[in-house]
């Protein structure tokens, strides 16, 4: 709705249809649909069998994306363009990612190797490092990299892995991240302008300063829907990374704070299915999805008013970009899935293979819950 209103001031700045936008969103929310119910469809240990298939369809992607030829209006190795359809790579390796690190933090919890670095926490930094150096770098995607940074950080705190070895990674992506920022000329002034906010609005601020403008002119009941004066060429990626900011234009601090309350509460469900959901893979999957959610609207929402520097990042399920709305879909369709099988009370789990069987059949014993579409309740057994 907001994108259909803002179209004529997007199509007038891009010389394009005023009904470009509003089709394009109307088809990835399409396909975001039919990828949210097909995975609702999908056991969830095919997605286990899978993470394998799934890792190497990210590697291939981001191999791709690297020969694919730069846009003239912003050079980077961020998308696989055929034609007018255009694929984030990143996005897939987020979903890859959330996969693949539940498989093996689940199989290292169960073997009983999260303390082994040989085998637990070397492979998982290895692994890091090139993700960070293929999105951070080569693909100039830091938002992202932060998102799937913070994953990671989620993963392993919930499964069990020592603190302090956690502390010692996280210390040494921070010195990653800062030579990172250091090493770009766009993030050094992209940080300087967050450091000295208004300092330089007519340059690198430019952005920042026009998100300000525009959350402020909504005051607390917003200007209208059809009332919006930033999206006719003032604020950049109005209808991308900027959507918040435009959001909070029309419908002013009401509006925009009935947003962020949505968000909270879908985030508060998916905390209560991972703290409910005895099988550690399901688990971690679930923390994986919450994690990617709530870091992409802090990012986002952060940088809209000022507290955070500007990442480039999409407002998970309302800012247009189709490859972020279908993953993260398909996303929260295998979260739905899981949630069908999930206890009546919070579980903690075991820390050893044999206290895991144990905790398994305590746990059967006091009954199991499925939700199927129709929402009829009935008790059921877990082997």
């Amino acid at each position: 709705m907001v994108i259909y209103s803002i179209s004529p001031g997007l199509a007038a700045s891009q010389n394009l249809s005023q009904g470009y936008f509003v089709t394009k969103q109307l088809l990835a929310v399409a396909l975001a649909c039919v990828g949210f119910f097909a995975a609702t469809r999908i056991p969830v240990s095919w997605w286990a069998k899978a993470s394998r298939y799934l890792a190497w369809l990210a590697v291939a992607g981001c191999l791709v994306v690297m020969v694919m030829p730069l846009s003239a209006s912003y050079p980077a190795h961020r998308w696989v363009r055929l034609g007018t359809f255009s694929f984030q790579v990143a996005e897939l390796v987020k979903l890859a990612l959330v996969i693949v690190a539940a498989k093996f933090l689940s199989e290292k919890w169960r073997l009983g190797q999260l303390k082994d670095n040989a085998k637990t926490l070397y492979p998982m930094v290895s692994a890091l490092v090139i993700i960070g150096i293929v999105v951070a770098r080569l693909q100039s995607d830091l938002g992202s990299a932060v998102v799937i940074v913070v994953m990671l950080g989620a993963l392993a705190y919930v499964v069990g892995l020592p603190l302090k070895r956690v502390a010692m990674v996280g210390a040494l992506i921070l010195l990653l991240g800062i030579m990172a920022i250091a090493s770009s000329g766009y993030r050094r002034d992209r940080f300087s302008t967050y450091l000295h906010q208004g300092s330089d609005c007519s340059g690198s601020g430019y952005q920042a300063c026009q998100a300000l403008i525009s959350v402020g002119s909504g005051g607390l009941m917003g200007l209208g829907l059809g009332y919006s004066v930033q999206a006719y060429g003032y604020l950049p990626e109005a209808s991308n990374d900027s959507i918040f900011a435009i959001i909070s234009e029309k419908f002013g601090f009401i509006g925009s704070f009935l947003i962020v309350v949505v968000y909270v509460g879908l985030l508060d469900r998916l905390r209560r299915i991972a703290e409910r959901t005895a099988d550690q893979f399901s688990r971690l999957v679930v923390v994986g999805v919450l994690a990617w959610v709530s870091t992409q609207m802090m990012i986002n929402v952060g940088a809209m008013i000022g507290l955070l520097p500007l990442k480039g990042i999409t407002l998970p399920l309302i800012s247009q970009g189709g490859t972020s709305i279908v993953f993260l879909a398909v996303a929260l369709g295998v979260v739905f899935q899981i949630s069908r099988y999930t206890s009546y009370q919070a579980i903690e789990p075991a820390e050893t293979n044999e206290q895991n069987y144990q905790a398994t059949d305590y746990n059967a014993s006091r009954g199991w819950h499925r939700r199927p579409h129709n929402s009829i309740t009935f008790t059921r057994p877990r082997t």
